[in-house]
């Protein structure tokens, strides 16, 4: 069962950290507004899909979820998903107002079950979903997330309108676009695009604490008002005629009551809408628990999230806020990043992040109007560069050649198929390298752990097959169940393969360990060998070192 309590700080912490969160919150705010509408409109809804998602996300999961410092709302690496059931639905930017006000409807709905299902599964405790991928495999899908992202958004800073549909489409059109851009909304676009690459190299500390979403909007709008984006009317610019109209700033409308939409749950059974409940519950839920492990790393305090309490949260609020006509959310890392430099101290600048966003779109929609699209989008795009950056791809390489196989084919696979197919094609290809490697069958679903009492402060567990991403589970359970006080020997000396996973989570599980005072030892590893000089490369068992041994 989910515990019912929430531990310290809750009320008792409200006003002792009232300053610092409501501050941190505030600034959370200004970067997560832009972001909001951007995603929203990228994911093929209204913009103020986005901002009911993250209002819904402050105000409803800091009262459930135990994790202080994560910011839940609409995140980058959603929009795939939820454009892609948008468009499969029948709606999308180049369809019917009807057909595409009924494709967000029943998306809707088919979010309404999603958030039901991620609320059954963390009632059944099984948040331990996030653990059953290869680390490789889930930042190629991260990856493939950020060049879908560029390849759709480009057009947009551009001002141009592309004809291609696919990712790898909308690439090759690119070049085409910028022979066809449209020349005012370009320069917003492209300033905002210099802007965000060029702020974080800004040394002065003072500056750096301006967040780069903010000094776009600074630009953007009066650029905006300038070129008169919101009337209609026609330029010439290297004899060629040009367009302006308001179609190029937000559209929000006059109300907040006016923005709310009511699911359908019509395509609910249908073998399209149980594919789309199937994506948004696996892939929102791995995003959201991965982020919200993410945020645990950085928090000061390193308190840890109960993640399936967590993904209580987030499907909570996604059933409610899917019911007024808001995105998914999850766990969002860069938003949380900021929330922990700002200085908040409990889950209630989370709270507070949302209650500014209720009040801005309660009283000055119409301020939310006056930002171009062109600048949104430009946002877009930097995160999605940076989801995909090349150095994600050095990174994969120093770990090993292999992490960067199932990393690139995964990647590869996502933008060829769609995120489920291209998740698992990168799943099929870590259990190809395994095997190649010399795992076992058996040794993918258990790796036969052995738990020996050693002396009377001491406990040695032994792995005797392989320890991969599959049966991480079972080890950490079993790591886990020994008694606090006793230090825990880890032998993997019979280990034929650990992998980088197990590497990974291991060397956090040590990290967790030392923190609170305990010792875990890992013994065996000097009878492997690495498939590459870092320190978390997949390791395999050196004949020649065992025969010397």
């Amino acid at each position: 069962m989910i515990e019912s309590s929430l531990p310290a700080p809750a009320f008792s912490g409200f006003s002792r950290n009232l300053r610092a969160d409501m501050t941190s919150g505030f600034l959370v705010f200004l970067i997560a507004l832009p972001l909001c509408l951007a995603i929203s409109l990228a994911s093929g809804f209204p913009a103020t899909a986005g901002v009911f998602s993250a209002i819904v996300g402050g105000l409803v999961t800091p009262w459930i979820s135990n994790s202080e410092l994560t910011i839940k709302g609409p995140a980058a690496g959603m929009i795939a998903i939820v454009l892609g059931c948008v468009l499969e639905l029948g709606g999308g930017m180049s369809a019917e107002p009807e057909a595409a006000l009924r494709a967000q409807q029943l998306t809707l709905g088919i979010c309404v079950v999603a958030g039901l299902i991620q609320v059954g599964a963390a009632l059944l405790r099984s948040g331990f979903i996030s653990d059953l991928f290869p680390t490789a495999a889930v930042h190629g899908m991260l990856a493939a997330i950020g060049v879908i992202i560029l390849a759709k958004q480009s057009h947009m800073v551009l001002g141009v309108t592309p004809h291609g549909k696919e990712p790898l489409h909308l690439l090759a059109e690119i070049p085409s676009s910028i022979m066809k851009a449209n020349p005012e909304i370009a320069v917003i676009g492209v300033l905002s695009l210099i802007l965000l690459f060029t702020w974080p190299l800004v040394k002065i500390a003072a500056l750096k604490r301006i967040p780069g979403q903010i000094l776009v909007l600074a630009l953007a709008i009066p650029l905006g008002l300038l070129f008169d984006l919101d009337h209609t009317h026609t330029y010439s610019f290297a004899g060629a005629q040009h367009e302006i109209s308001s179609k190029f700033l937000v559209n929000v409308p006059g109300s907040i009551l006016n923005a709310i939409m009511r699911p359908d749950f019509s395509a609910v059974l249908t073998p399209v809408g149980m594919k789309w409940i199937v994506m948004f519950t696996l892939i929102g839920s791995l995003e959201s628990l991965l982020s919200a492990k993410a945020v645990d790393v950085l928090d000061p305090m390193r308190r840890k999230t109960d993640i399936n309490r967590d993904l209580l949260a987030v499907g909570t609020a996604n059933t409610l806020v899917a019911f007024i006509g808001g995105i998914p959310m999850i766990s969002e890392i860069v938003r949380s990043k900021a929330n922990i430099d700002n200085g908040a101290r409990s889950r209630f600048a989370n709270m507070f992040h949302g209650l500014f966003l209720l009040i801005l779109v309660a009283t000055l929609p119409m301020l939310i109007h006056k930002i171009p699209l062109a600048a949104l989008a430009a946002m877009l795009v930097y995160t999605g560069f940076r989801l995909a950056h090349p150095r994600e791809f050095i990174h994969m390489y120093r770990i090993g050649p292999e992490q960067l196989l199932v990393f690139a084919g995964t990647m590869i696979g996502v933008l060829m198929t769609d995120l489920l197919v291209g998740v698992f094609i990168g799943l099929g290809l870590q259990i190809l390298v395994h095997c190649f490697s010399g795992v076992s069958m058996a040794s993918f679903f258990k790796s036969g752990v052995e738990v020996e009492e050693l002396d009377d402060t001491t406990t040695c567990i032994r792995v005797n097959n392989s320890a991969v991403f599959s049966t991480w589970i079972g080890l950490n359970k079993a790591v886990m169940a020994v008694s606090p006080d006793r230090i825990v020997v880890l032998d993997l000396s019979a280990a034929r393969v650990v992998d980088h996973s197990t590497m990974e989570k291991l060397h956090a599980l040590q990290e967790d360990f030392q923190h609170v005072g305990r010792t875990l030892r890992l013994v065996g590893l000097d009878e492997h060998r690495g498939l590459s000089k870092h320190p978390l490369a997949t390791r395999l068992k050196d004949a020649t070192l065992s025969a010397k041994a």
